[in-house]
């Protein structure tokens, strides 16, 4: 006979809640022992320039050939200025990505705990037109459509006909990171579906900058549960509040495959991957593009 239960009722309600405590306590350790490869990763510093420019070159080898001094080197001679020599910009100059060096002046926490990001800073946010409009073209040109092929969103599920670059792989990726999605519970289809949109030739609301959407890059997945920081409202301090609703365990198979999250911005913009495999490093295998 199990000793406690030749205890008076009365103490055995205290074992069991002694037992009940312990239990939930062993359970907190566990999960904070798994958080914290992904705190320490949040929390270790940005790699040095040299080794962030050579990510970039190893994110696009369809197009980039090496790092040469102050210059970016394709594949078809072309070189790209690196660092204009300006000196330092505001938040709001570094967002223009006047230069290529401007693309990584925030460090994209891929595979961190979700979390507000601190003050101003927009990872992933400047991106250097240039840049973009040479691998992808320019869409107001009519480059980028070439280019662009179909990705079925959901196909288990929804079957939602999508458009994305074929270029660097990109409409492959998202293949990949839709078949993820697709087996996730249908908790999560809220967040997933309808798609807002991939491909469209504009440029970002209130700015004169290209859209990545224009590129054949982003998608925005469903409205209903995103937050945007221009629909936020200010808090106490004045400052609009970081707002989320967007589950880690799809921000996590987006960035597996490479692309960045809106959330993780100041700006917010939670409904928005885009994919930048030069800000996250290595990625899973691509799929047929």
């Amino acid at each position: 006979m199990n000793p406690a239960m030749s205890r008076p009722p009365t103490e055995r309600i205290s074992i069991d809640r002694r037992h009940g405590q312990v239990r939930r306590k062993l359970a907190m350790t566990c999960m904070a022992s798994l958080l914290l490869p992904a705190a320490l990763a949040a929390a270790e510093p940005a790699p040095p320039l040299d080794a962030r420019l050579a990510g970039l070159v190893a994110a696009y080898p369809e197009f980039l050939e090496a790092v040469a001094g102050n210059s970016l080197v394709w594949h078809d001679g072309t070189r790209m200025t690196i660092d204009d020599g300006q000196g330092p910009r505001s938040p709001e100059q570094v967002l223009d990505g006047v230069d290529i060096k401007d693309m990584f002046h925030w460090h994209y926490p891929a595979g961190a705990p979700i979390a507000a990001p601190g003050a101003a800073e927009d990872p992933g946010r400047p991106r250097h037109a240039p840049l973009f409009e040479k691998m992808y073209g320019d869409c107001r040109k009519g480059e980028t459509q070439k280019s662009l092929v179909e990705v079925v969103w959901l196909p288990r599920k929804f079957g939602q006909r999508l458009q994305a670059t074929a270029a660097n792989g990109v409409a492959g990726r998202l293949r990949a990171v839709s078949a993820e999605l697709d087996e996730l519970p249908a908790s999560f289809d809220r967040f997933l579906y309808p798609a807002a949109g991939t491909f469209n030739c504009r440029t970002i609301a209130g700015t004169g900058r290209p859209s990545p959407h224009g590129y054949g890059i982003a998608i925005d997945i469903a409205v209903g549960s995103a937050h945007y920081w221009r629909w936020g409202r200010p808090g106490k301090s004045g400052q609009r509040l970081w707002r989320n609703a967007v589950p880690a365990e799809i921000v996590a198979i987006f960035e597996r495959h490479g692309f960045i999250w809106g959330g993780r911005w100041h700006h917010y913009d939670t409904m928005h991957f885009e994919y930048r495999p030069e800000l996250i490093g290595p990625q899973q295998p691509r799929s047929a593009p």
